[in-house]
């Protein structure tokens, strides 16, 4: 409603997914993340050995475990997003 008490004019439809869904993706990347790193880290560890003796390599797979793991999840984030976005004006219908 504008200041006026008239019923103010419809807006464009917007395919922007709620705050929840959005905040949801958000945290989904940051799992994504960790996971990756975690799953570096084990990797580079099996590749090492127990001893200790590669140190950087670990915090190099760590690093890019966890920067491949948050990019997949964002990407898969991303087009859920979008067809959040579709599915929601498709159901609601075409605007006059």
């Amino acid at each position: 409603m504008s200041t006026d008490g008239s019923p103010s004019p419809p807006g464009p439809d917007s395919a922007l997914p709620s705050v929840a869904v959005r905040v949801l993706a958000f945290v989904a990347v940051f799992i994504g993340g960790a996971a990756g790193a975690t799953i570096g880290y084990a990797f580079a560890t099996i590749q090492c050995g127990t001893a200790g003796g590669c140190s950087t390599s670990r915090g190099l797979f760590l690093w890019l475990g966890s920067l491949a793991g948050a990019l997949g999840v964002a990407v898969v984030a991303t087009l859920t997003l979008r067809a959040f976005g579709e599915w929601r004006s498709v159901r609601n219908g075409p605007t006059p």
